[in-house]
């Protein structure tokens, strides 16, 4: 093998696993081959480690657990809910079962094999294939089925009902109906767009995600930036400069519409500004409709996947499995562990978390989710019309924020662009060499 090939492939295997900068990889990939779970025998019976990263369903989750002790005796199941992950495959002692957002965190794992196949299990044949597809867009390894989707999560644009209602709006389908209706609300003295620049994670997961994700295939796009490592430039067969220089003309517009303090608010601004009525639309997920409620709770609200084009069929959702189930290699409970799986995967138990928690349940046979809030989505989940948003794909030492932040101040997209291609190309350099 030459050089220049050793090379391009080092830079294909480890530019995710270098870019991303996680604890310890070496120990990881040992980790995963040798110390048994710190799951053990109970009196009697067996103890599993259930590991679920989702603070804010803690309790949910215990419940179902003590459910499923009651119709598996001699099954006890401890709850870790500690924050990170990481350390627990460096010490060799992952919990037996993870329930974890599907992400560059977790691609870490998948990449190494240290996760169990489970494409055998009965619940693996039940997941929507347009949604098990999303699970290898981050990594993937020998083929294997390494995290069943247990929850989708689906973003788009919030917006005011009554305030559509009372200025005669139509939900816009296409790109132009979109600035005519950003343009009848400013003409009406009412914020088209709240934006919350101060919290950087909200430009990148709204302004940047939902401008792209509808123009750009974001899986192949980012599969092929991968592939190119060291390459990727105006002249490659993808780049930022070029791919995403239309997706921030189209932000570049959006961001004229925003309210004019937007630099120096926050998120939790943004959710008592919309909360109050004070904006039409609000571009975040579900996770702000909680909060938005505590304000008003009879504040109707819908949501509607962003067009950016002028053809209606290119709408798409903004998606991400934010829970997905796994399995690794090292427990020595492997029954145990799989039928917790598909106790969690039965349809009486999935539907109605995903319902309870204002998400999308995973499988071909799934509720659909009725809360007039997100429901305007269940048509993108329904036919496959979403993406994974190309911020998740960007590793966190590239500070995409701080660009965007700069790029809505100034109106230069381009040059944050050219930023975007010379940082993926400085990791790629950099992992090529590790």
């Amino acid at each position: 093998m030459s050089s220049t090939t050793a090379r391009s492939a080092l830079t294909r295997r480890g530019f995710l696993a270098g870019a991303v900068g996680g604890l310890g990889l070496g120990t990881l990939a040992l980790a995963g081959c040798s110390a048994p779970s710190a799951g053990g025998a109970a009196a009697g019976g067996t103890t599993l480690r259930f590991y679920e990263q989702k603070q804010e369903v803690i309790a949910y989750f215990d419940d179902l657990l003590r459910r499923f002790e009651r119709e598996n005796q001699g099954v006890r199941v401890v709850h870790d809910s500690t924050v990170a992950i990481a350390p627990q495959f460096v010490r060799g002692e992952p919990a037996d079962v993870g329930c974890f957002n599907d992400n560059l965190e977790l691609a870490r794992y998948i990449e190494r094999g240290v996760l169990r196949d489970l494409s055998d299990l009965p619940a693996a044949g039940r997941v929507r294939r347009s949604i098990d597809g999303l699970t290898n867009q981050y990594a993937t390894f020998e083929g294997r089925t390494s995290v069943l989707p247990f929850s989708l999560a689906a973003a788009g644009v919030i917006y005011n009902k009554r305030i559509f209602a009372e200025k005669g709006l139509p939900v816009p389908t296409t790109w132009d109906e979109f600035v005519d209706v950003c343009t009848a609300l400013r003409k009406a003295d009412i914020t088209p767009v709240y934006a919350t620049d101060r919290d950087t994670w909200t430009l990148w997961q709204g302004l940047f995600d939902y401008s792209v994700g509808s123009l750009v295939d974001t899986g192949s796009f980012f599969r092929k930036m991968k592939a190119l490592g060291t390459d990727v430039g105006p002249d490659a067969e993808v780049s930022f400069e070029k791919d995403f220089a239309l997706p921030m003309e189209r932000a570049k517009t959006i961001s004229s519409f925003f309210n004019p303090d937007h630099a120096t608010r926050s998120y939790a601004d943004g959710n008592l500004a919309f909360g109050q009525g004070k904006a039409a639309m609000y571009l975040q997920g579900p996770w702000a409709l909680s909060q938005i409620a505590l304000v008003d709770e009879k504040l109707r609200v819908g949501t509607f996947p962003l067009p950016v084009s002028n053809d209606p069929g290119d709408r798409k959702a903004r998606v991400n499995i934010d829970l997905g189930l796994w399995i690794p290699t090292t427990t020595p409970y492997v029954e145990q562990a799989q039928e917790l799986v598909e106790f969690l995967m039965q349809p009486d138990v999935i539907n109605a978390y995903n319902l309870d928690n204002l998400a999308f349940s995973t499988t071909e046979d799934a509720t659909p989710q009725t809360d007039e809030r997100i429901a305007g989505l269940q048509s993108s989940v329904d036919d496959g019309a979403f993406y994974q948003g190309a911020g998740t794909f960007i590793p966190t030492s590239i500070p995409l924020g701080n660009y965007l932040q700069t790029a809505i101040r100034s109106g230069d997209f381009d040059s944050m662009l050219r930023r975007l291609d010379t940082d993926w190309r400085r990791l790629a350099g950099r992992s090529a060499t590790v």
